[in-house]
């Protein structure tokens, strides 16, 4: 790693929210890797598989199909040089490719074509890739929030084609009608009318987020998996009760966010003695997917750590928990989680959107105490404390530090511990 890679920096990158990785990541490397756009590119990420930064005329542009020609050039723990088509133009390229799978590609600035110690990069990439796999495998808050984001704008996204798609035929239809048009000439408008409607119909599938949804079955036999990975060294018989095969495909943070849970939970069954027998569940209605994973033994289950494990996931999509043990009968736990975010969040529900660094520096504005004192209680930097301050501001929509702290103390998490 470079000497000019700060080890602070990094670890701010990592722990930072996720939606926002390509930018941090960019400032990270703009001293040894000059850049005009960065692009991260990572199929695992059901959410926004591409997170770019960077000049808008080439990172607005960019597409999937064009990511994925780069990364069939790369070999995994790979990195070159290349020319090729990005955000619609040919440009020069560096891009690495982790052994993972996820891809980098930088365009560097005009002066700098040739590629600066590839090796350090890939070295320093690899961090960021891990922390972005391991993020969405644990379905952590941070992954869930983007993701959960990604799908709304997706809902919004297909809400407007289909009133520009309604707008085409009726232009079409009215064409075909018109008493005012030969045959001919109403054929050449209906034709213009509808090569545009298709123009615009692929332009916005090549950058729509591929990946987004899951069937419900197939979300559970990659569960019964893990599952059995997980506890193969372990004597207890497990029943798999698998959803309908004809409900509805799970977002893709449900999904990750069900299986997540539903791990989290068996692993905290199996540390009870003497468990024998475990029933994992899962089925659907047309508003929520619902976990049941349940046994018959001792009820001795460790309910208050496993709600402590459950509950950042559980807040972040609005899910509900409910976990019981009775001694001697056994235990339950049952996950509802809904395919939709509510529109009607409370107030302070905004609270989720910020990150765990963000939440400890909030906590400590609320209290008083300003960017030195937080500094020292962190071990960060007070220019660190600054960017986090400036992105609790940004996220809760408020415009100075007392209304931030109002805030805080409105939903009690001057006392909480850290999520």
């Amino acid at each position: 790693m470079p000497e000019s890679a700060d080890l602070t920096a990094l670890r701010d990158v990592v722990e930072g929210p996720l939606a926002e990785i390509a930018g941090r990541f960019s400032r990270l490397l703009a001293e040894d890797w000059p850049h005009q756009a960065l692009v991260i590119f990572t199929l695992e990420c059901t959410g926004r598989p591409r997170k770019v930064t960077g000049a808008k005329e080439i990172a607005d542009k960019v597409a999937i199909r064009e990511l994925e020609a780069i990364k069939s050039l790369v070999e995994p723990g790979g990195h070159l040089t290349l020319t090729a088509t990005l955000g619609g133009a040919a440009r020069t390229v560096w891009a690495v490719r982790d052994p993972g799978g996820t891809l980098l590609v930088l365009v560097p600035r005009p002066s700098r074509k040739r590629f600066p110690r590839p090796g350090p990069l890939a070295e320093i990439f690899g961090i960021v890739a891990t922390s972005i796999r391991q993020q969405v495998t644990q379905a952590s808050p941070d992954y869930l929030a983007e993701s959960r984001a990604a799908s709304s704008e997706r809902a919004r996204t297909i809400v407007e084609m289909a009133a520009a798609h309604e707008t085409a035929l009726v232009t079409i239809l009215s064409a075909l009608r018109s008493t005012r048009l030969d045959d001919h000439r109403a054929r050449l408008v209906a034709t213009d009318s509808a090569s545009a409607a298709l123009v615009a119909l692929r332009s916005a599938h090549e950058t729509d987020l591929a990946l987004s949804e899951e069937p419900a079955h197939t979300a559970f036999g990659r569960l019964r998996r893990e599952v059995r990975q997980v506890t193969r060294h372990h004597g207890a018989e497990i029943e798999f009760v698998a959803p309908s095969k004809d409900g509805r495909p799970l977002p893709g943070e449900v999904a990750h966010a069900a299986r997540a849970m539903t791990c989290t939970a068996v692993l905290a069954f199996t540390a009870q003695p003497e468990l024998t027998r475990l029933r994992v569940a899962w089925t659907s209605d047309e508003t929520a997917l619902h976990l049941d994973i349940r046994d018959q033994e001792s009820g001795e289950l460790d309910v208050a750590g496993l709600r402590l494990q459950l509950d950042g996931r559980a807040k972040t999509l609005g899910a509900t928990v409910e976990v019981d043990a009775v001694p001697g009968w056994g235990s339950r736990v049952t996950v509802d989680l809904p395919f939709e975010p509510k529109s009607d969040r409370a107030g302070e529900a905004v609270l989720a959107d910020l990150n765990r660094r963000e939440l400890e520096v909030l906590r400590l504005v609320a209290r008083g105490q300003r960017n030195k004192a937080i500094a020292a209680a962190l071990g960060i930097t007070e220019s660190t404390v600054k960017f986090h301050v400036a992105g609790v501001l940004r996220k809760l929509d408020v415009g100075s530090r007392g209304e931030a702290a109002a805030l805080a103390l409105t939903a009690g998490i001057t006392t909480e511990h850290s999520a």
